[in-house]
């Protein structure tokens, strides 16, 4: 399909292409399934991206990226989905990519250079802290629990996190806390940069989960125990943290739309190439009507997909509002994906659920989709609300009411 990118990003789309094609693909076949990634296959996969000059497209090149914008970054990372891999070497990989972005847009000029240029080489990792376990915040962040008080020059946090996606492994944690416990959650947290070996940080556990294995990506879960760091740690401005964070978690959204966009066409491939080959019951499966069938309904939906999301990439890179399309795409391309590829798995029989292709540790990865940057129901909810603010009355007027007889004239 064509999509009215534009010609820089079809170029940048393109030299991603050539690197999956000619380095992340094969390097993937040729790895055992389910083994783990070493830090010299991602190495070598960065210095590879760099050469295809595809290395963090999005970041400015002030900051070690290419100076991409945002819309035009989209194309790439979803030919960065296409594999696990892929993402790891281009640096598009969350958290990262969305903590990155993050820095960027509030961080102050310090701590860009002590953090995010590192992030960017791939120096150093990151965590984003801010869903709690039972009874603190996770689908509804306004019942945070964490709190950060004011003692001197310093912030003293105290608060107990989980699903802190890359907890174990960062060298830094982004932390919302509560900074004003009379005002309304909303205007009463801020965002803090936590060096993850600060007294008071313990890592409890990595939380078993699905998925996640072939890329060694932890979920921790974190006690904050009378942690304190500068002010200058404060990230962008005090009380705004929220605002801080919609501003990360909508181009973030998108980007995971993408790269598992990429996934499902991955995944679509690997299966039209399965029922072209296999013969079963007189023919190919790709003879079959059923499958063809299913295989054309999930190309429609996911192009559906990717039209949408590009739409809401470009109300935000024109400054417009787009929090309920960017939860429209959200929502929509997260069971997109997750059906294209449960198709592909069941297309490919026992090579779906075994190692050998890459459709089994795609299954499992794409199950969080739903839940991960907003559970479906929560995206529903904004999608519903939207739709509910301007109920036209005028449309039910034919109708008869008890004890109001109709005196249409015939």
């Amino acid at each position: 399909m064509e999509y009215a990118d534009s010609s820089q990003a079809q170029r940048v789309a393109e030299r991603a292409h050539a690197l999956m094609e000619e380095v992340v693909l094969p390097i993937e076949r040729e790895r055992a399934g389910g083994m783990a990634l070493s830090s010299g296959t991602i190495a070598e996969l960065r210095e590879a991206a760099r050469e295809y000059d595809v290395y963090a497209p999005q970041i400015p090149e002030e900051y070690g990226g290419m100076g991409v914008g945002f819309r035009d970054s989209l194309p790439a990372f979803e030919e960065a989905g296409r594999s696990l891999l892929g993402q790891v070497a281009m640096r598009v990989d969350a958290p990262d990519e969305g903590n990155m972005h993050l820095l960027e847009l509030a961080g102050d000029e310090l701590q860009k250079e002590t953090y995010l240029e590192p992030l960017v080489a791939g120096d150093i990792r990151s965590g984003f802290s801010m869903t709690e376990p039972m009874q603190g915040a996770g689908s509804d962040p306004k019942m945070i629990r964490t709190t950060a008080e004011k003692d001197g020059d310093e912030w003293v946090i105290d608060g107990h996190k989980w699903w802190t996606t890359q907890g174990v492994e960062a060298d830094v944690l982004i932390v919302l806390a509560r900074t004003d416990e009379d005002a309304h959650p909303y205007q009463g947290c801020s965002l803090f940069l936590v060096p993850a070996d600060a007294d008071g940080v313990e890592v409890v556990r990595d939380i078993p989960h699905m998925g996640g294995g072939s890329l060694g990506v932890s979920h921790a879960e974190i006690r904050y125990d009378g942690v304190r760091v500068p002010e200058e740690h404060l990230l962008g401005e005090r009380n705004q943290g929220f605002v801080h964070a919609q501003e990360r978690l909508g181009p973030a959204r998108l980007t995971h739309c993408m790269r598992y966009s990429g996934m499902a066409q991955r995944s679509l491939e690997i299966a039209k190439a399965y029922l072209s080959e296999r013969q079963g019951f007189d023919s190919t499966l790709s003879e079959k009507q059923s499958l063809r069938h299913r295989i054309a309904d999930a190309e429609t939906r996911l192009h559906v997909a990717r039209t949408a999301i590009r739409d809401a990439a470009d109300r935000i890179a024109a400054g417009k509002e787009a929090r309920v399309p960017v939860s429209m795409c959200k929502v929509f391309t997260a069971n997109v994906t997750q059906e294209a590829i449960d198709l592909a798995v069941q297309c490919c029989g026992a090579n779906g659920i075994g190692k050998d292709l890459p459709l089994s540790d795609f299954y499992e990865s794409v199950r969080q989709f739903r839940i991960v940057d907003g559970a479906d129901e929560v995206h529903r909810r904004v999608i519903a609300r939207a739709a509910f603010e301007d109920v036209n009355e005028e449309e039910l007027e034919p109708l008869t009411r008890f004890g109001d007889p109709n005196r249409r004239t015939e």
